[in-house]
């Protein structure tokens, strides 16, 4: 028996050993914005983030496997293996550039297509499953937070998160490892400001689902503990340095605070976000099941 080689063999795949035009198109879509919304491109790097983007049959264009240095492992072969795109060998060294790693190589990178989702899209939950649960990041500023929000959102049970206003790219590659992945299973819609969003709580509302808005704020007017969560909610995290704006602070029927000791004045936004959606699934995995 033949031993199976551990170096992809794909005869009509392209390569890529030098910076050229498509390499350079590649590195543009880490470093500018303008460049990924205008292609509609992004890179998926790390383990996590591609297996998800595949388990969650994410849009994808090309692969990226790296064609010199150690035998690739068992994961990224059967990821080849399975690959019905473009596969593209490429240098290691471009890979690490890619990959911006100095330390090390990585395997795979997909180039993958933008998911572009208005308000439009965003269906809720069935009458009698849990009271739908939406985040809203306003105006955040830094895609790391907004990748690490999307994380939270994911783990704690919410429908999806809504970035409202000038914000961060979710496609930015600081917010794409952030998520470690939960952007690819956490749906992700954009709105222009508190207004549309509040436009489509009013039309669920017509359809018999309720939806509370509920802001976090140092000075909220109860503890996180004291709010019931366990009906519909939209919950919202303000900017990382100004917090909400002022057409968010109008639209909260609530707002909660996060009590907290030590040296810290308050908690950063992605922080903030999180304990309120663990309080959120905590009251909910309590709570009977059923329409609210």
């Amino acid at each position: 028996m033949t031993k199976k080689t551990t170096r992809p063999t794909h005869g009509h795949d392209a390569k890529v050993t030098v910076r050229n035009a498509r390499f350079q198109q590649w590195q543009s879509y880490l470093s500018t914005r303008a460049k990924r919304t205008k292609a509609a491109r992004f890179l998926i790097q790390g383990v996590r983030p591609l297996t998800l983007a595949l388990e969650h049959d994410w849009p994808a264009e090309a692969l990226l496997y790296r064609l010199d240095g150690p035998p690739l492992s068992a994961w990224a072969r059967g990821v080849l293996e399975e690959w019905r795109h473009e596969k593209v060998g490429v240098s290691g060294e471009l890979m690490r550039e890619l990959g911006e790693k100095s330390d090390s190589d990585p395997e795979l990178i997909a180039v993958a297509k933008t998911r572009q989702r208005g308000l439009g899209s965003l269906t809720l939950r069935a009458a009698g499953d849990a009271a739908p649960l939406l985040v809203v990041f306003d105006r955040p500023t830094s895609p790391g937070n907004l990748g690490t929000l999307v994380r939270s959102a994911d783990a704690f049970g919410a429908d999806a998160v809504i970035v409202t206003g000038h914000a961060a790219d979710p496609y930015d590659p600081q917010c794409v490892r952030a998520s470690t992945g939960s952007l690819f299973a956490m749906p992700v819609y954009a709105a222009a400001d508190a207004s549309e969003v509040l436009a489509f709580r009013d039309r669920q509302r017509a359809g018999g689902v309720d939806l509370r808005v509920v802001g976090t704020d140092e000075d909220g007017d109860v503890p996180v503990f004291g709010h019931d969560f366990t009906g519909g909610t939209i919950l919202v995290v303000g900017n990382e340095t100004r917090g909400m704006s002022t057409g968010w602070r109008q639209a909260c029927d609530v707002t909660v605070s996060i009590p907290i000791g030590g040296a810290a004045s308050s908690l950063g936004a992605p922080s903030a976000g999180a304990v309120c959606l663990y309080e959120a699934a905590r009251q909910r995995i309590q709570a009977p099941a059923g329409p609210r």
